[in-house]
This record gives C-alpha cells, sequence and structure tokens, in this order.
C-alpha cells in the first residue's frame, strides 16, 4: 500500500480527540504497527499517554469487510465479562478527519507471541500458555449476549450456510484464479452442513495465538484484540479454527504446529485440547469435526484471497501480503484432504 495513504493528519487528529476523548492532550505521534494483513493500527503516543487507533484502510474495500465499529461495539460490550478486552475509548464515523472511520483504544503493555511453537519458552509455560488461550475460549462461547447487549450482533439460522455462503460470495469477488480444490470445497461444504445443534454464541472469528496481549511475564492474557470478524455463530468455529492453524506447516509464512513434536514441547495434542476445550464449557464431545475443521480451511483461505486481491490492487495494509496469498491453495487442498 502507499504509504502515504497511511499517514495520518496528526494535527487534525490530536485537535479531533481533544475534543471527543475525556483527559486526552495532543500533540501527538503515530507509528503504524508491523504485522496484521486487515485494518491498519498505530501507536498514538501524546502528551496524556500511549494509546492505540484501528482504522479502516482508505481505498475500494469489499463490502461489510474491515468494520471497526464491529470491533468498537464487541470490544464495549464485553468490557465487564471474563474475557480479556482493551478498554475502547471512542469510534470516529467521521471520515473526514483521517481518511477512514477508526477507534482509539488503551494502549496494553504486554506480550504477543507470533510463533505458536513458543520456541522462547520451557514445556511448563508453553503449556500455561495454552490452557490459558483455551479458558479465554470457552470464556468467549459462555457469555451471555443478551445480557451483554449483543443479540442482534448477527443473522439469525445456520451459521455454517451463512457463512458458507459469505465466504463464497467474498472468494469470488477477490478470485484472481481458478484453484480446482475451492471449487470443489464450495460444491462439498453447502452439501454437507451438520444439523444445526442450536447452539449460538460470540465468536470471534480470527481466533489464534498472535491476536492476544499476554502479561509480561505470566500465562495470562490480557487483551483478546483484532475483532473484525467476530459475530454470532457457531462456537465450533472458533476452535476449529485455531486448531486448523495449529495444523499448519511450522516452517511456513504462517507458522502452525506442523511437524513439530507437540508432547516434546509441551504443547496438548489437538484431541486433548479440544477436550479441555469441552471440559472448560461442559460439553461431552463435538461429533462433525472435520467438517468444523474443512470449513476453517475454507473460510481462511477465502479470507487470504481478499489479502492477495488487495496486494494485487495496490491497497494492502502489509507487506507479507502476496506471500499471506500463495497460501490460499495449499489451505484449500489441505481442507480436501479432510473431506
Amino acid at each position: 500500500m502507499n504509504a502515504a495513504a497511511l499517514d495520518l493528519k496528526t494535527d487534525r487528529l490530536a485537535n479531533y480527540l481533544e475534543q471527543h476523548v475525556p483527559g486526552f492532550q495532543g500533540p501527538l505521534t503515530a507509528s503504524k504497527f508491523a504485522g496484521g494483513q486487515s485494518n491498519p493500527t498505530f501507536l498514538i503516543q501524546a502528551k496524556s499517554g500511549k494509546y492505540v487507533l484501528r482504522r479502516k484502510p482508505p481505498g475500494t474495500l469489499l463490502k461489510s469487510a474491515h468494520a471497526v465499529d464491529r470491533e468498537y461495539r464487541v470490544m464495549s460490550a464485553l468490557a465487564d465479562t471474563w474475557v480479556p478486552v482493551a478498554r475502547v475509548y471512542h469510534l470516529c464515523e467521521d471520515e473526514q478527519v483521517i481518511g477512514s472511520m477508526f477507534y482509539l483504544m488503551e494502549y496494553i503493555d504486554g506480550r504477543v507471541m507470533w510463533d505458536p511453537g513458543l520456541p522462547e519458552l520451557a514445556p511448563s509455560q508453553r503449556a500455561a500458555i495454552y490452557a490459558e488461550m483455551n479458558r479465554v475460549l470457552a470464556a468467549l462461547h459462555s457469555v451471555n449476549i443478551d445480557r451483554v447487549g449483543l443479540a442482534d450482533y448477527g443473522k439469525p439460522g445456520n451459521y455454517f450456510e451463512r457463512q458458507i455462503g459469505r465466504w463464497t460470495k467474498q472468494y469470488r469477488a477477490s478470485e484472481t484464479e481458478t484453484i480446482p480444490a475451492m471449487e470443489a470445497l464450495m460444491q462439498w461444504l453447502p452439501a454437507n452442513l451438520p444439523e444445526d445443534d442450536g447452539q449460538v454464541a460470540l465468536v470471534h472469528g480470527d481466533f489464534r495465538l498472535d491476536n492476544m496481549m499476554f502479561h509480561p511475564t505470566e500465562p495470562r492474557v490480557l487483551a483478546l484484540v483484532d475483532w473484525e470478524l467476530s459475530t454470532l455463530g457457531h462456537p465450533f468455529a472458533d476452535l476449529a479454527y485455531q486448531c486448523m492453524q495449529l495444523r499448519m506447516d511450522s516452517r511456513g509464512v504462517m507458522p502452525g504446529l506442523g511437524g513439530l513434536d507437540r508432547a516434546d514441547l509441551g504443547i496438548p495434542s489437538e484431541t486433548a485440547y479440544v477436550r479441555e476445550y469441552c471440559a472448560n464449557r461442559g460439553i461431552h464431545s463435538i461429533p462433525n469435526w472435520n467438517f468444523y475443521l474443512a470449513f476453517s480451511f475454507f473460510r481462511f483461505a477465502a479470507i487470504l484471497q481478499g489479502v492477495k486481491r488487495r496486494a494485487i490492487d495496490g491497497n494492502a495494509s502489509s507487506e507479507r501480503a502476496v506471500q499471506l496469498g500463495s497460501l490460499v491453495k495449499p489451505l484449500a487442498d489441505m481442507a480436501i484432504e479432510l473431506l
């Protein structure tokens, strides 16, 4: 993406925030965080302290994508629950301020761990990190959506049916070549939907290790971040999505645990991780597990196809966009192996 397109008009922004965020004082400086493919995120350093600003990218965007207003709403709703989130201060829907919608939230001084193999930690520490992730995921899926005001946060009906339809359309809108495995998945998934079991929960949509801020020294999540894809849906989608990523090659562009000895590392097996999740949720088992995994591979492939399209159009927020776009076909192939 053209760097100039992401530059923030700091004087105008400081004046705006002083008027809309209690206690905010400029002047300010802004620096973009590395990583992330969707909504550009900036460290704001002002006279009154540090903050984080998250904005929609400029340019032509896919319909319903980059929903920073949804992120703001769900993080506000979760402020007093067992799900750790950053405190949000203000949502600006006036695109004239910096060129696109944005929100301001607190800066959290914590650890982001990018490699799920956690090479810097001891086996006991790795086990504690995975147990904490499992706890946070179960807590998220246990949120009373009526009590926190999110009963209308998603559409009614079969979640997987709607998601397959949505991501098929998104994939078609950003398609750059014909991928046989994606064509096969778009036929197989809607034809093999599990019977709707009635479970409806708040789902994160991108639940993985590097979307969590951990305490600097403790195995404790301080904030689950990047809520753009959150909605009301089926809780098993989040669980399968995380397990899907952990199946990916440990040496890949987006590393997983594929090829690593999880027992030696102190990281639970997929079976053990799913069993612990069930215990945390108070449920017995998860039928149709391979369907949920295959769906997750398809959905992630469709998301990365959008990243690839934005890179081709010069509108991606990271230099890694082209590399990540190269994962579309391998992900689809891994899904086919599960059918």
